[in-house]
């Protein structure tokens, strides 16, 4: 029994010993000469660059290259000649103040002939219709004066038309480039089987999309210049109607004293007639 006993415990002893875990061989050092392989290093994207963006925008890129000259053309003109000094500048307001007070019209129509002004014109509309004109009233020459300022003002107003007017062809310029390459685009992926279509059609899509982003890139600065430009149009055009009445109110006031001293020579006449 003693025995029986002890050879129970002997096998449950065994039974109850933990496994060890298998033994994984090291990984045997690469032979002398035999370097392990590198790692392949991808290729970095190119920049697009801008002629490849002309060339993928088609035809209608180059219209809209066109149009960002124009522009750019447009915003020289508008800043040289919607200024103070070429609608009205106070050198002429001084030498026309003291030429009216002299009565020295003549002197004056010179000036405005030498100067390439809005207030300039408008004088000398009303100068060249009251010497052409002599029995002319003053609200006749208050009528052309007005007239020619309306013209003069619309001139102003004429020219960020144009900008404004280029703002609003260029997006449009741009959305038919796009469509037009959409449509060339949808031909050519429907010839193709469909993992190559799925694959070009998003190139194609985007070289379309370059027109309206050309389109947006010209119309945005276009309308804010327009815009900056509208306001100083409204600012110069009230400096314009002050200054033009200002000009009007001197000749009235010479019109009025040439008018009396006329009408006192002609009682002085009558008099001495009758004495």
């Amino acid at each position: 029994m003693k025995r029986l006993f002890w050879l129970l415990c002997l096998l449950l002893s065994f039974g109850s010993a933990p496994a060890q875990a298998p033994v994984s061989p090291a990984p045997a050092p690469p032979a002398a000469g035999i370097t392990a392989p590198a790692e392949v290093a991808k290729p970095k994207p190119k920049p697009v660059a801008v002629l490849d963006m002309v060339k993928q925008g088609g035809y209608t890129i180059w219209f809209l290259m066109g149009l960002s000259v124009l522009m750019v053309a447009l915003t020289i003109f508008l800043f040289l000649t919607i200024r103070r000094g070429a609608v009205v500048s106070d050198y002429f307001m001084k030498t026309a103040d003291a030429l009216i007070r002299k009565q020295d019209y003549l002197g004056l129509l010179a000036v405005c002939n030498r100067r390439n002004e809005s207030i300039s014109s408008i004088t000398q509309k009303a100068l060249d219709f009251a010497t052409k004109n002599p029995m002319a009233t003053f609200d006749e020459v208050r009528e052309v004066t007005l007239a020619e300022g309306q013209r003069q003002a619309s001139q102003l107003y004429q020219r960020i038309t144009y900008l404004s007017d280029l703002a609003n062809v260029a997006p449009m310029v741009g959305l038919l480039g796009t469509v037009i390459g959409l449509m060339s685009e949808f031909t050519r992926i429907s010839k193709a089987d469909m993992q190559q279509a799925q694959m070009e059609f998003a190139g194609g899509t985007a070289e379309a999309l370059i027109n309206t982003a050309a389109g947006l890139v010209i119309a945005i600065p276009a309308m804010m210049i327009a815009s900056l430009y509208r306001g100083k149009v409204n600012t110069l055009v009230s400096e314009l109607e002050s200054a033009a009445t200002h000009i009007m109110a001197l000749l009235s006031a010479q019109y009025k004293r040439v008018t009396a001293s006329r009408a006192a020579a002609a009682q002085t006449a009558q008099a001495a007639r009758r004495v």
